[in-house]
């Protein structure tokens, strides 16, 4: 071999081993980072198992498809959802519910009925005319008037 032939395959090996370790490293980071997004899919996953897991009949819930019921029975694969009160029944599997549906509480309503009953009633007149006056002019009665000249 040539002197020159050594020195070409010297160079060649050598960038080879560099390239193979940025290769290795750029590796271990796509493995790593995949490995971080699994694994929160994972504890999503796990989370709605035990959701899942715990419905049981009363249970207002939303399906994956956007239907609204209320659980009615629940069987080992299966559950089954009523839409409407006294309406038909459908089964689902489990993997088909999606969220629970918390029901809405009217809170406002007794709120305000609890401020009617504490406030004093308050006579509100049709028209402005049996309202007192809260100028100035109407309770100085030495005061001149708006419309009227002042005179000296």
């Amino acid at each position: 071999m040539t002197h020159h032939a050594e020195v070409i395959a010297a160079g060649t090996s050598s960038s080879g081993g560099g390239s193979n370790y940025s290769f290795l490293l750029i590796l271990v980071l796509a493995v790593g980072a995949f490995w971080l997004m699994s694994r929160r899919t994972r504890k999503q996953q796990k989370t709605q198992q035990e959701f899942r897991n715990t419905l049981a009949p009363g249970d207002e819930v939303m399906t994956g498809s956007g239907l609204f019921g209320t659980v009615v029975a629940v069987d080992d694969e299966a559950i089954t959802l009523e839409s409407e009160p006294g309406g038909g029944r459908t089964r689902w599997i489990r993997a088909a519910i999606a969220k629970k549906i918390e029901p809405p509480v009217d809170e406002t309503n007794e709120e305000w009925a609890d401020e009617a009953e504490d406030a004093d009633a308050i006579d509100v007149p049709d028209d402005l005319s049996s309202l007192p006056s809260l100028s100035k002019d109407s309770k100085d009665g030495d005061a001149p008037k708006k419309d009227e000249p002042e005179t000296k």
